[in-house]
């Protein structure tokens, strides 16, 4: 089993996921789940841009899951540093990707690569063993909290926030916004497609972290202490 670097892992999940979420806009077939919130809220009020309103997002997340652990845990803090980066690069890829050229069959194609990577991206966040962005941390940590199979958390959490933005643009735009058949085409089988990517990379590669490695080398430090 081959090893690779959980930090280069994460930065292209960043990259992907990102460019995936931007991609699926650009398609026409609707924004990404994870995404429809922050979308719906630039709608609203367009003075932040898209990737201003995803790390707000996210930053409402982590408090939500210092919330359900009643303590405030370090690495949700660092999960929020991931995501503003990440907000940036949608606004990055928001630049070039906004210039392709759109007809029918280009705009399947788009819908095709941003969901095949968002949840190649998904799944290499889970393994990677570095802080998540806080759309993958969430359900993930409230699987674990709940006791939960994360397949369902994951899309319980990704129709909630449809139907968040579903009520934010119909309320305050007169019509539902930034939502199709591909949303809820994602929205429904992503948790799905993620479990299944990742138990293709489980079988040929293994993950270390900088994170990883202070773990492990603090439970050398106690077992011969002990």
């Amino acid at each position: 089993m081959k090893i690779i670097r959980g930090e280069l892992m994460l930065a292209l999940a960043v990259v992907i996921n990102s460019m995936g979420v931007v991609l699926l806009l650009h398609s026409g077939s609707g924004i990404s789940a994870i995404s429809s919130v922050p979308f719906s809220l630039n709608r609203i009020m367009p003075f932040l841009s898209l990737g201003t309103w995803t790390y707000i997002f996210q930053a409402f997340l982590i408090i939500l899951l210092f919330m359900m652990r009643r303590k405030i845990v370090l690495s949700y803090m660092l999960s929020f540093v991931v995501g503003f980066f990440f907000g940036i690069m949608t606004d990055l890829h928001t630049l070039w990707i906004y210039e392709l050229p759109l007809n029918i069959p280009l705009r399947i194609l788009y819908f095709c690569i941003g969901y095949i990577v968002i949840a190649f991206g998904i799944a290499l966040s889970n393994r990677c063993r570095m802080p998540l962005i806080p759309t993958d941390l969430f359900p993930r940590e409230a699987a674990v909290i709940t006791h939960s199979e994360y397949s369902k958390v994951k899309i319980l959490f990704d129709v909630i926030c449809l139907l968040i933005t579903s009520i934010l643009t119909l309320s305050f735009t007169g019509r539902i916004q930034g939502l199709g058949i591909g949303t809820v085409i994602a929205a429904l089988t992503t948790g799905y497609a993620v479990d299944i990517v990742g138990k293709r990379i489980d079988r040929h590669y293994a993950f270390t972290s900088v994170f990883s490695e202070m773990d492990e080398r603090k439970k050398a430090i106690k077992a011969h202490a002990v």
